[in-house]
């Protein structure tokens, strides 16, 4: 049997955050349902924030209350506050995303608090969480480089990892928020977190700004790690960290571990609906690297049932 991959789509969080095209809640949903069609099973489904902050997310609660739960996949939701907390338990939430940012002033333009406040906010909501019952995932944001403050030190990446681990949580993710890292970089980063926390819990989040992600996917794989996030089509960005572009795409992903020899449960081509869903909601044209590819075998499959048919 094949080594199992868990692939974590954000596109429903993460990806349409950005957009300035609002996506209503049917729609969000039937991107989900489009993705679980495909044999996705791990979602960021959504994040309870501020609706003036994040206009696309003003709807949380009625998206959440919309998944379907029925299929055997596993959602959280992103909460960046105690506030936030509370609205996604209230709304059914059960596993719960924190994303600290490793330097001052990302935590200061993402959420108002300094680095210190803000590691003890989460830190609080972690505690929280666990003494309630739920899981929570503690991503260690920015951590190849800061679009404010520029390179970021291991010492502080490991320090933050440390300290959200101490506080309970479940699952620890390494963010490349802005896409500002490179191989090496991410190799020194993922090893050293290997090395003081195990491969077990721990996940990568990778923007593709550079053409870098899939690459340093690859690496991380190699470090032992199983859980990787994407978005569908490469949508997303952070409204907070000018310059930043996508997530490396589902699709991309996908493929490259299927075709590697690993499961991920996911059907590529069925993912191409997907990204038409995705494409529609949003009116902008999508696809990652495999697109291209897509597109070719598509007209040779036509090519060769227009031929068949004479």
């Amino acid at each position: 049997m094949s080594e199992k991959i868990v692939i974590n789509e954000v596109g429903l969080r993460d990806g349409l955050q950005i957009q300035p095209k609002f996506v209503p809640t049917a729609g969000k949903l039937e991107l989900c349902h489009a993705l679980i069609d495909a044999g996705v099973r791990a979602f960021e489904a959504t994040s309870f924030v501020s609706p003036k902050a994040v206009p696309q997310m003003a709807d949380a609660a009625e998206v959440w209350a919309g998944l379907p739960l029925d299929k055997g996949v596993d959602y959280s939701a992103l909460v960046l506050n105690e506030k936030g907390y509370e609205r996604a338990r209230d709304a059914g939430a059960k596993v719960f995303a924190v994303a600290l940012a490793s330097t001052e002033t990302m935590n200061q333009r993402n959420i108002n608090m300094g680095l210190e406040q803000a590691t003890k906010s989460f830190a609080g909501i972690i505690a929280r969480a666990k003494k309630e019952g739920f899981k929570t995932r503690a991503y260690v944001s920015t951590a190849l480089g800061c679009p404010y403050e520029g390179e970021v030190s291991v010492k502080v990446v490991l320090d933050l990892a440390e300290k959200m681990m101490a506080a309970g949580a479940d699952r620890l993710a390494i963010a490349d928020t802005i896409g500002a890292g490179n191989p090496k970089l991410c190799e020194t980063i993922i090893k050293a977190v290997v090395k003081e926390h195990g491969a077990e819990r721990l996940g990568v989040h990778f923007h593709d700004t550079r053409a870098m992600a899939m690459t340093m996917s690859w690496i991380s794989l190699q470090e032992g790690v199983r859980e990787f996030d994407s978005s569908i089509g490469g949508l997303g960005g952070c409204p907070f960290a000018p310059g930043a572009r996508g997530n490396v795409a589902t699709e991309d992903l996908a493929f490259m571990f299927n075709d590697s020899g690993y499961e991920t449960g996911i059907d590529v081509a069925k993912l191409r609906r997907a990204v038409m869903v995705a494409e529609r909601l949003t009116g902008l044209k999508l696809g990652g690297r495999i697109t291209d590819w897509w597109v070719s075998q598509e007209r040779k499959a036509a090519a060769k049932a227009a031929i068949a048919a004479e």
